[in-house]
Parts: structure tokens; C-alpha cells; sequence
């Protein structure tokens, strides 16, 4: 009778030659890297899909309020001629207006400056939980 068991290899890969286990390792990272380019991408079009969706209705929700505000501007214009000339009501509605537009801007600006560049936050933290993890292994 002969033997048909073959000797498997042990869990931490005693049984392994060395270039069996860099053949492996070469293959993980290589996976490894693509999962993460994959998380990547998956994740960044989901943000553009959100951002897309916001912007479109912030852009609706902005020609609505200019048209609202058009309004108010003639509203005003109107109120005013009723005490001063009808040039000096448009004079100084038209001021007021761009004033505020001029606060809003450097508002907006501010806030553009705070803002950071858009990143893959899940995935880079992965990546770097996956380099300190290699970190530690090459260690042993």
C-alpha cells in the first residue's frame, strides 16, 4: 500500500521555501494595492455623484432667489421714487445691492480657503493602516 498523504504546509508556512512565500507576498500586494485603488474610485464617484446632485440644487435654488430678489429690488425701487426721484431710488437700491454682494464674496472666499482638496478619507486611512501593518510584519 503506498502513501497518498502529502505533507501540507503549516499554518505560519514552516514548509514554505522562501521563494514560495515572496511569490505570495508579491501577489497580496499587488491585490492589495488594486482593493485599495478599487475603495478609491468607489468612493470619490460617490462623492461626485453627491456633489453633482447638491450643486444642481444649489444652482436651482439660486435662480429662484435672484428672481425673489429681483423682485424686492423693483419693490424697493417703487417705495423709494415715492420720496426722492425715480433715478436716485434705482441709484441707491442698486448700492445696497452691490454692497451685499461684495460681503457675500469675501464670505464666500474665506470660506473657499478653508475648505481642503477632496480626498478619499476611508481609503487613505486604509492604506495606512496597510503600510504600518507591513511595517510591523517586516519587522518580525
Amino acid at each position: 500500500m503506498t502513501d497518498t498523504t502529502h505533507s501540507m504546509p503549516s499554518a505560519d508556512g514552516a514548509d514554505r521555501s522562501a521563494g514560495d512565500l515572496v511569490k505570495d507576498l508579491s501577489e497580496q500586494v499587488s491585490r492589495l494595492v488594486r482593493d485599495e485603488l478599487k475603495l478609491a474610485q468607489v468612493e470619490m464617484a460617490a462623492k461626485g455623484k453627491r456633489a453633482g446632485a447638491g450643486a444642481g440644487m444649489l444652482g436651482g435654488g439660486g435662480l429662484l432667489a435672484l428672481y425673489g430678489v429681483a423682485c424686492l429690488l423693483a419693490a424697493a425701487i417703487i417705495g423709494l421714487a415715492r420720496v426722492v426721484p425715480a433715478w436716485l431710488a434705482a441709484l441707491i437700491a442698486g448700492v445696497a445691492v452691490l454692497a451685499a454682494a461684495g460681503i457675500a464674496a469675501m464670505l464666500g472666499r474665506g470660506q473657499l480657503r478653508k475648505a481642503a482638496p477632496p480626498v478619499p478619507e476611508r481609503a487613505v486611512g486604509s492604506v495606512k493602516a496597510d503600510v504600518a501593518e507591513v511595517k510591523e510584519s517586516a519587522k518580525r
